[in-house]
């Protein structure tokens, strides 16, 4: 029992010598340089919602993504982003943002993602968005943009997506979206604007790829002849843009708020529109029909030679020489577009896109390719088996009807079966009955009802039809003896008896 007690003594000395473990001590260490109350997991960096006012001094240098939005943040530092080289995504949301100014941007080259929605902002300088030259997604919606420098965009060359939505723009100038830095841009919302006034031959002028994705609706637009026939146009050709929110193409039919009318619900505004003037805005594209595994080969046809052509395919890849990622699609030296094996994937909408010194405005061409698998024709084979099966069965049949007669034995069985007597009908058994007071005799009448006619002698009707054989039923027809038929003719028409033909039924 003693060495018992010292074994425990022995345990709890020891465990009071290593101490109890606490429970913040398994905790891991608070990341380098990761701002008070904001959240730092490996890459991503979120301080929404914590109502800053100015960014963060510290920030870490691994952050990929950034958010920093739901804030109070009122303006951004120049070289704010200068420790942040890994950065691809930052989120400025629902901020007080009332303008951006220049040197904003300048460290954030590899930025993807940039979201500036919900914020102040008035105007949109020339140099406010300079340093994003790898820019893909530009979020500028809900804000209060009056004014956008025409040269605002000009150094975002790879812009797909561009939000302009819920502003206040009264006017958009396309100029600066025709060169060919911003030919990735396929998506741009302009809608819930003010635009009253707006170029029909720029809309015209635009690539296939950004038509499908120009959203012009909720605007007071004017209700223009050619801007109407430019958009029914569209309708027609089921541009996702237009087809998707019909509804909400408007356009004023005077200068006041009050006379707005639907685009596609008001025909009658639009009523001595002609469409000639309309016809010569869009050139309209090419159509190709192809097979799959056949060559293709697209020239850009402009009216003089171009300096530099790029050509978009219709996954919205940009193809320059020497050709696409993948290898299927090879930019020549002059310009033309060819494929040697042309697959499903290739089919879509190709947008040629040239420009030069000598050319007035950048110009575009248009091929709209059709891929189908090639039709597989029947083998001559099975068609000729067939016609020699269906010759031999045929000679068959003949030689069984030369010489394998039907038997007499078979033809007097079948005549048997004829001559078999019927139980009387119950009509027949009334017309017998009736006969008491007709002066028909009762086996006419049995006759005219039997169920069981053979041959039937028409006589369409009496007035004015002499010589007409009365419907008369020989219900002792003999088919093996057909010598012995009586005819039934009536007193009208007995002497054209012998002269009409004879009806089998």
């Amino acid at each position: 029992m003693a060495w018992l007690v010292l074994l425990g003594a022995l345990l709890c000395m020891l465990r009071v010598g290593l101490g109890t473990p606490d429970s913040e001590s398994f905790l891991p260490p608070a990341p380098h340089n990761c701002p008070y109350k904001c959240v730092c997991a490996a890459d991503l960096l979120s301080c929404a919602g914590l109502g800053l006012q100015d960014v963060p001094a510290v920030l870490p240098a691994a952050a990929a993504d950034l958010d920093l939005s739901h804030n109070a943040l009122q303006s951004l530092r120049p070289g704010w982003l200068a420790p942040l080289s890994r950065l691809r995504n930052l989120r400025l949301g629902h901020n007080e943002l009332a303008a951006l100014g220049h040197g904003v941007f300048t460290n954030a080259s590899g930025l993807r993602l940039l979201d500036l929605s919900s914020n102040a902002l008035r105007a949109l300088g020339r140099h406010d968005l300079d340093g994003l030259g790898a820019l893909e997604t530009l979020l500028l919606f809900n804000n209060r943009l009056a004014h956008l420098d025409e040269h605002a965009f000009h150094g975002v060359s790879t812009l797909s997506c561009l939000y302009l939505g819920y502003n206040e723009l009264a006017s958009f100038s396309f100029d600066h979206l025709h060169g060919l830095g911003v030919t990735h841009l396929h998506t741009l919302d302009l809608s819930f604007n003010r635009l009253g006034r707006i170029s029909v031959p720029q809309l015209a002028a635009l690539p296939a790829f950004l038509k499908n994705g120009l959203y012009l609706h909720n605007n007071p637009l004017p209700c223009d002849c050619r801007l109407y026939h430019l958009l029914q146009r569209w309708h027609q050709r089921g541009l996702s843009a237009v087809r998707d929110f019909a509804r909400e193409y408007m356009c004023l039919a005077f200068k006041v708020s009050a006379s707005r009318v639907r685009f596609f619900e008001h025909s009658r505004v639009f009523e001595n529109c002609s469409a000639a003037p309309a016809r010569g805005l869009e050139r309209p594209e090419e159509q190709l029909h192809l097979q799959v595994g056949r060559s293709l080969r697209l020239h850009c046809n402009t009216s003089v030679p171009a300096v530099h052509t790029v050509w978009v395919s219709p996954q919205h890849e940009l193809i320059v020489a020497p050709g696409s990622r993948d290898g299927s699609i090879v930019v020549l030296a002059d310009g033309s577009l060819a494929i040697d094996n042309v697959q499903e994937r290739h089919a879509g909408v190709f947008v040629c896109l040239a420009t030069g010194p000598r050319l007035h405005h950048n110009q575009t061409h248009e091929y709209n390719v059709s891929v189908h698998f090639p039709r597989q024709e029947p083998e001559a084979f099975n068609t000729g088996f067939t016609t020699l099966l269906g010759c031999a069965v045929g000679l068959v049949l003949v030689l069984l009807y030369l010489f394998a007669p039907p038997c007499r034995g078979c033809c007097r069985c079948c005549c048997r079966c004829c001559r078999r007597p019927r139980a009387p009908s119950p009509l027949q058994e009334l017309s017998a009955q009736s006969s008491v007071f007709s002066p028909t005799p009762p086996d006419a009448l049995s006759r005219k009802a039997s169920v069981h006619k053979h041959v039937v002698f028409l006589e369409p009707g009496r007035r004015g039809l002499n010589g007409r054989v009365q419907l008369a039923v020989a219900e002792d027809f003999d088919l093996c003896n057909r010598v012995g038929l009586r005819l039934k003719a009536g007193s009208e028409s007995a002497s054209s008896t012998s002269s009409e033909g004879l009806m089998m039924t």
